[in-house]
C-alpha cells in the first residue's frame, strides 16, 4: 500500500461506535425523510414501501464492500483511497474530485434546506416584517456552514457530539410522528383498506420510486471518511454500516407505512393525498395525524438537515485532506492542527467553497448530479475491493469479508452502472454537470496534480539518451545483474514498430529514509546506461535513459509509464508474476519474458529455411489475442522462425479451423506474415482442469521442439502468472517464452465481444 508522509501531528481516535452509526443515520436521513416520501408516493403508491425494501437490499451489495475494506484499510478518504489502491491512474484522482464535490454540493444542498425550514418557521412566527428583499434563507444557509466548520475545526469529539445529539433529537422527532400514526392504525381496524390497491402504477411506478430515492441510502461515504478517527475501525466501521442502513430503511419504511396508513382523506387513496402535495405529502398526512404535526415535521426538516449539514462537513474536509496528502490537491490541506489534532485547513476550505456554493450557485440544478457521482463512485470502489483482495490477499487484516465474493462485488457494479444509465435517461443534465467536472479535474490532473505527485513519489534524478521522440514507446526496467537480457528483445519491436526504447533505473530509498538520499547515486546511475546506450546506438534504436528514485519500484515503473506515454512495457517473467500490485495497476501492453538462459537476437537476417527455428504462438481468442499476434510478427519479421500457431478452441464444427484461419487473416497487421496454423480442439473437461489443460498444451508445444513461446497472460479461464499448472508448464520449456498482457479498461473486451456477437448474428 502506498504510505505517504505524514504529518508530525497525527487524527485522533475520539469517536465511538454510537458516534459513527449517528453520523451515518444523519448523512442518510437529511431531510428526505420527511420530504423525499411524498414525490416517491406520488411515482409508486403504497408500493413505495416495496421501493425502500428493494434500495435497501441493493445497497447492501455496496456497502459490504465499504466495510470490508473501511475495515481493512480504515483510513481518511474512504472511496478515494481505496480507487487509489486498486484501480490505475488517474482513477484515483478522478473520484476523489468528484467525491470532494459531492460531499460539498451535499452540504450546500442541507445548509440551503436548512435555512429555507428556519426562515419558513421565522415567517410563521414573525411575518415577512420587512425580509422580502433580503435573502434571509441564504444567509442562515452561511451562518450555518460556518457554525458547523467551526465545530468541526475545534476538534472531531465536538463534531461526533454534535452529530449524535442533533440526529436523537431527529431520530426523536421521527419516533412522534410514527408513534402517533400508529395510534391512530390502533385505533381504526380498516386502516389496511388504504393499501387495498398496493401498487397503482405497478412495477414501473416502483422503478421509478427507486432511482428517486436511491441515494438516500448511500451514507456510509461518510462513515468510512471517519477511519482514523474512531476507535476500534476493524469491528466498528462494518457494525455502524450495518446498523445505520438497517435503522434507515426500517425508518424510511415505517414513515411510509403509518403516513398512508393513518389518514382517510375524502374523495381519494391515501397515498394519492400524499403524492399530490409532493414534498409537502408527509408535513400533510402529519397534519392530520395529530396536532401540531406539521410543526413536529418542520422541526424534524431542521434538526435533520442540521445533522446532515454537520456530517457532510466532516467528510468533505477528510476527501480534501487524504487527497492533499497524496498530493493530489496541494500539500497545505493536509496540515493538521497541533491542539485540536483535526485537519483544520481542509475544514476551512471545504466550508468555504460550501459557503459560497450555497449562496451563489442554483444547488438544485447541481444537486442532481451529485448523486450520479456517487453511483460511479460505488462502482469504481466494487472493482477496487476485487483488486486489493487480489494484490494483498491476506497481508490485509479484515473486520469484515464480502460473502460469495467477487459475484456480490459485480452485482454491485452492474447495479451502480444501471441507476446511473438510469439518471442518463431521467436526469440527463446530471451527466452534463458530472461531464463537466470531470474534464475540468482531468485538466488540473494533466498540468498540475500527476507532476506534484510523481514529484514526491518517484522524482527523476537524471535523464540521458536521444533528444527526438518516437510515437511508439518502449519501456525496460533495469536489471543490474544482466541489464542487456531484455533489451533485446526491446530493439527488435522498436525496430518493427519505428519506436524507441527507454529504460528506467530505480534507486531505492528505505521508507524511513528521505528520498532526497537517493540523489548520491545519479553519476552512478548514469555510468551504468553506457553500455546499454552503445548497444542501441549500434542497432540505430532512439533510445532514452531514466534514473527515479523512490521507496517503491512498482510507483516508479506506473509514474514512467504514464509520464512519458509507454506503449509496452517489457520485464521479467518472474518478476512481473511476483508483482500483483503492477500487474493491477499498469496501463499499457506488457511482455513478461522468461528467457531460460537462452539468447535471442535482434538483427534481421535472410538466412536458408532450413536454418531456421521454430516458433510457437498459442491463440485463444481472447482479449490478450491481438497483441500475442502482434508479438508474432515483431519476431517473425526478423527472419529466424517458422511460425506455428495453435489455436484453441472448444468448438466442435468442422469449418472451425477455417472461421479461426479468417479471424486472424482479417488483422492488418498480419499481411505478408507466413505461419502455419494448427486447431487443437478442447474439450469441457480440459477448459475446466489446468492440469489436463497444461498437459495437453505441453505435449503439443514440444512437437515443434520450439526455440520461443508466445502465448497470451489467459488459456480460457486460466493465467500464466496465477495458475500453478501454467506456471510449471513454462518451467518445462526450454526455451524463451513471452507472456503477453493487453492493457484494456475493465469491461470494455466484454462489451465489444457482446457488440460484435450481435451484429454477426
Amino acid at each position: 500500500m502506498s504510505s505517504p508522509e505524514h504529518s508530525q501531528y497525527q487524527l485522533v481516535r475520539s469517536l465511538g461506535l454510537l458516534d459513527v452509526i449517528m453520523m451515518g443515520i444523519a448523512g442518510m436521513i437529511g431531510g428526505a425523510v420527511f420530504f423525499l416520501v411524498g414525490p416517491a408516493t406520488e411515482l409508486a403508491g403504497s408500493a413505495v414501501i416495496i421501493a425502500f425494501i428493494v434500495n435497501g437490499i441493493i445497497t447492501l451489495f455496496t456497502a459490504m464492500a465499504y466495510a470490508e475494506l473501511g475495515s481493512a484499510m480504515p483510513e481518511a478518504g474512504g472511496g478515494y483511497l481505496w480507487v487509489r489502491e486498486g484501480l490505475p491512474r488517474p482513477n484515483a484522482f478522478i473520484s476523489g474530485w468528484m467525491a470532494w464535490f459531492a460531499h460539498i454540493v451535499a452540504g450546500s444542498l442541507y445548509a440551503v434546506g436548512f435555512g429555507a425550514f428556519v426562515y419558513g418557521l421565522f415567517r410563521i412566527i414573525i411575518g415577512e416584517q420587512g425580509f422580502a428583499t433580503i435573502p434571509v434563507d441564504k444567509l442562515i444557509a452561511v451562518a450555518s456552514i460556518a457554525a458547523l466548520t467551526y465545530i468541526n475545526y475545534k476538534g472531531t469529539s465536538e463534531t461526533g457530539k454534535t452529530g449524535t445529539l442533533a440526529t436523537i433529537i431527529q431520530l426523536g422527532t421521527i419516533g412522534v410522528l410514527i408513534g402517533a400514526g400508529f395510534w391512530i392504525i390502533s385505533t381504526h381496524p380498516n386502516w389496511t383498506a388504504n393499501f387495498a390497491d398496493f401498487a397503482p402504477m405497478g412495477i414501473g411506478g416502483i422503478l421509478a420510486a427507486m432511482g428517486l430515492t436511491f441515494i438516500a441510502f448511500e451514507g456510509y461515504e461518510i462513515i468510512v471518511q471517519t477511519g482514523e478517527e474512531v476507535k476500534n475501525p476493524r469491528r466498528n466501521i462494518p457494525r455502524a454500516i450495518f446498523i445505520s442502513l438497517a435503522v434507515v430503511v426500517t425508518l424510511y419504511c415505517l414513515i411510509a407505512l403509518v403516513s398512508i396508513g393513518s389518514i382517510f382523506p375524502e374523495g381519494k387513496a391515501a397515498w394519492q393525498f400524499i403524492g399530490e402535495n409532493g414534498e409537502l405529502g408527509i408535513m400533510k398526512a402529519a397534519e392530520q395525524i395529530f396536532p401540531y404535526g406539521a410543526f413536529v415535521v418542520l422541526a424534524g426538516g431542521i434538526i435533520s438537515t442540521l445533522a446532515a449539514l454537520n456530517a457532510t462537513t466532516f467528510s468533505s474536509s477528510r476527501v480534501a485532506f487524504a487527497m492533499s496528502r497524496h498530493y493530489n490537491l496541494p500539500h497545505l490541506l493536509s496540515s493538521i492542527h497541533p491542539q485540536n489534532r483535526t485537519p483544520y485547513i481542509a475544514t476551512i476550505v471545504s466550508g468555504v467553497i460550501m459557503a459560497i456554493m450555497a449562496y451563489t450557485l442554483p444547488l438544485e440544478q447541481i444537486a442532481i448530479a451529485a448523486g450520479l457521482i456517487f453511483l460511479l463512485l460505488f462502482a469504481q470502489v466494487n472493482v477496487a475491493v476485487m483488486n486489493i483482495r487480489r494484490m494483498y490477499g491476506d497481508k490485509l487484516t479484515y473486520g469484515f469479508k464480502t460473502p460469495l465474493f467477487p459475484f456480490i462485488s459485480i452485482i454491485g457494479v452492474f447495479l451502480n452502472i444501471g441507476l446511473a444509465i438510469y439518471l442518463l435517461v431521467t436526469q440527463p443534465l446530471s451527466w452534463g454537470i458530472t461531464v463537466l467536472w470531470v474534464i475540468i479535474g482531468f485538466a488540473l490532473y494533466r498540468l498540475y496534480t500527476f507532476k506534484k505527485e510523481i514529484e514526491h513519489y518517484a522524482p527523476m534524478i537524471t535523464a540521458a539518451g536521444d533528444i527526438p521522440r518516437k510515437n511508439y514507446r518502449v519501456l525496460v526496467p533495469f536489471t543490474p545483474e544482466n541489464p542487456d537480457r531484455l533489451i533485446r528483445y526491446a530493439i527488435r519491436i522498436a525496430k518493427d514498430m519505428d519506436g524507441e526504447v527507454n529504460v528506467l533505473r530505480t534507486i531505492m530509498v528505505p521508507n524511513q529514509t528521505p528520498l532526497s538520499a537517493g540523489t548520491a547515486f545519479a553519476e552512478s546511475a548514469k555510468k551504468s546506461f553506457i553500455p546499454l546506450e552503445k548497444m542501441l546506438d549500434k542497432e540505430s534504436v532512439l533510445n532514452h535513459f531514466l534514473a527515479r528514485i523512490s521507496h517503491d519500484t512498482t510507483e516508479a515503473i506506473l509514474a514512467t509509464i504514464e509520464e512519458q506515454n509507454i506503449n509496452l512495457l517489457i520485464t521479467d517473467y518472474e518478476t512481473f508474476r511476483s508483482n500483483k500490485k503492477l500487474q493491477t495497476l499498469v496501463t499499457c501492453d506488457v511482455l513478461a519474458i522468461k528467457t531460460a538462459g537462452i539468447e535471442i537476437y535482434p538483427e534481421r537476417e535472410a538466412i536458408e529455411e532450413e536454418e531456421k527455428k521454430n516458433a510457437v504462438v498459442l491463440y485463444d481468442g481472447g482479449v490478450h489475442s491481438d497483441l500475442v499476434l502482434k508479438t508474432m510478427t515483431w519476431f517473425e519479421h526478423s527472419g529466424r522462425y517458422n511460425v506455428s500457431v495453435l489455436a484453441l478452441t472448444g468448438e466442435e464444427s468442422p469449418d472451425s479451423e477455417k472461421k479461426i484461419f479468417t479471424t486472424i487473416q482479417q488483422k492488418e497487421f498480419l499481411e505478408q506474415i507466413t505461419f502455419n496454423l494448427t486447431e487443437i480442439k478442447l474439450s469441457e473437461r480440459t477448459r475446466n482442469s489446468s492440469e489436463r489443460m497444461s498437459h495437453l498444451l505441453l505435449s503439443n508445444i514440444n512437437t515443434y521442439e520450439p526455440e520461443l513461446v508466445i502465448a497470451g497472460e489467459n488459456v480460457g479461464k486460466f493465467s500464466f502468472f496465477t495458475n500453478s499448472h501454467l506456471i510449471l508448464l513454462l518451467n518445462q520449456l526450454n526455451c524463451p517464452t513471452i507472456i503477453a498482457k493487453h492493457f484494456t479498461i475493465p469491461g470494455i473486451y466484454l462489451a465489444k465481444s457482446w457488440l460484435s456477437r450481435i451484429i454477426n448474428r
